[in-house]
């Protein structure tokens, strides 16, 4: 088989990869594993090899609940033909490949600059030098915003093109605070200094990137955790769910002036994060989530604060949504707004809420589940409209799931039983695979050990990566002053993006 198959959180000898030659590779993933509805790209990336660079593409079959991995080596020296050409879902992992090592593509459709990281192949390319896409006519102008903004956001470009009020085109340009992580968790041997860097990818998505390397971490070591370690894990991150998503339907109500809705979810947030500080000293989660042990096990006490925590949160969280889906205004501004449709959502390869809000059924907590999801058995909210109305009202009712996630889990806190041992000696030339279901949607962590057990290679894929292009095709034939609510209701990381 020029193929091989594995499941979430699986460990494999990296030579049991087959290499092909890149025809062969390029055939086998556009035309063999990318068929199907069920089918998408969680990742494809390179790494040196000798003095060529060595692909990987993963890509997960829903379906069948595996990850179909295959690889090439290419000389950086020979211009390839892309996959973005007969499939978009790849444009932007090609970019990422043609940016860090020089590959050439022959057919890439948007062969820019994607991060402008510090080690990139070619220096001379600089932020400032951005190739935009311009549109050239006397009737139309264009509108930018940031890098630096109005409000405390982090940094990004948006080059619109306009006719008026009406939006013709947008532009995203990212790559303002690139950190280098990855390179990071190369050079940081210490496994505290590995999860200190996870908890920190993206900083509303704690417990998720955190969970993705513990998971990756542990497969690697051949460690089985226990099911109070998978317990916090979970309940950590549907809390994670419930918290942003709240934050989220505030802000969009703030963007739309519904200022009862943004003063009401901004409280309810409150008390949901103040849970983590309780439980961890930390109310974005930091310090909670380890490999092999839980300095803060949940316990009956946190239990019973939970509970009662998710009761007096219910209550008024189903008033002010009610108050909120049935305000006209507030209808007139979400309603058929920054539309994306299910054509434009497949062909992007969005991930996520920006997936099930257009009718796709992506979900890994569904498709590749880990820790308690199988216990579960999760069923993904779908919303078919692709509107900001969708990602609204889907965010209200992954809420009310997870609150019912969290009590069907909670029930017995389980005990607590630590061991670490295991933990300090990683598989030699190995790789491993996690995936994560974040609030924002799929989180993929890759890495790749030497004949030594040292790390080779760590691969980061924020869900952030999909679904920028999303926001820019929603805005699309929508009036200029529709943006900030649109772009709340996709809520994409800047920082998870850079990495």
């Amino acid at each position: 088989m020029n193929y091989t198959s594995v499941r979430n959180n699986d460990t494999i000898p990296v030579n049991s990869i087959p290499e092909l030659d890149y025809p062969g590779f390029l055939e086998l993933n556009v035309s063999t594993l990318m068929k199907g509805a069920g089918s998408h790209c969680v990742n494809y990336f390179g790494f040196p090899h000798a003095d060529k660079i060595k692909l990987i593409c993963c890509i997960a079959s829903d379906d069948h609940h595996l990850i179909n991995i295959s690889s090439s080596i290419v000389d950086t020296k020979q211009p390839l033909f892309s996959f973005s050409k007969h499939n978009l879902v790849f444009e932007k992992f090609e970019r990422e490949i043609h940016e860090n090592f020089g590959v050439l593509y022959r057919d890439h459709p948007w062969l820019k600059p994607v991060r402008f990281p510090f080690n990139r192949f070619n220096k001379g390319t600089t932020i400032a030098d951005y190739p935009f896409f311009k549109i050239e006519s006397e009737e139309l102008h264009e509108v930018g915003v940031g890098p630096i903004h109005a409000g405390i956001i982090e940094p990004g470009h948006f080059r619109f093109i306009c006719n008026g009020e009406q939006i013709l085109h947008l532009e995203i340009q990212l790559g303002y605070q690139h950190r280098g992580i990855e390179q990071l968790f190369l050079e940081k041997k210490k496994l505290l200094q590995r999860i200190t860097l996870a908890e920190n990818i993206a900083g509303d998505s704690v417990a998720a990137h955190t969970v993705a390397f513990v998971n990756l971490w542990e497969s690697l070591c051949n460690y089985q955790p226990g099911r109070h370690l998978q317990l916090a894990r979970t309940v950590a991150l549907e809390l994670e769910r419930i918290a942003i998503h709240t934050g989220d339907l505030s802000a969009i109500c703030t963007d739309v002036a519904y200022q009862l809705g943004s003063s009401v979810y901004g409280r309810l947030r409150t008390p949901l994060i103040n849970f983590f500080q309780k439980w961890c000293g930390n109310r974005l989660a930091k310090g909670l989530i380890r490999p092999g042990k839980n300095n803060y096990p949940f316990t009956n006490e946190l239990l019973s604060e939970l509970t009662n925590l998710l009761n007096e949160y219910e209550k008024d969280f189903e008033e002010i949504s009610e108050e909120l889906f049935s305000l006209p205004s507030a209808l007139a501004r979400f309603e058929k707004t920054g539309v994306i449709t299910t054509e434009q959502a497949t062909m992007i390869g969005t991930v996520g809420m920006s997936a099930r809000m257009s009718g796709i059924k992506r979900d890994i907590r569904y498709s590749h589940p880990h820790d308690l999801y199988p216990e579960l058995l999760h069923q993904p909210v779908i919303r078919n409209n692709g509107d900001v109305h969708a990602r609204a009202r889907l965010r209200k009712k992954e809420i009310n799931q997870s609150i019912e996630y969290l009590r069907e889990l909670t029930r017995e806190p389980g005990q607590v039983k630590n061991r670490l041992d295991v933990l300090a000696n990683p598989a030699p030339q190995s790789f491993t695979i996690s995936l994560v279901e974040g609030w924002r949607g799929e989180i993929c962590h890759c890495a790749i050990t030497d004949e030594n057990g040292e790390m080779l290679c760590y691969k980061i894929k924020d869900p952030s990566f999909h679904n920028w292009l999303g926001l820019a095709l929603a805005v699309r034939n929508n009036e200029i002053s529709d943006f900030p609510v649109c772009n709340k209701s996709f809520d994409l990381s800047y920082c998870g993006h850079d990495l």
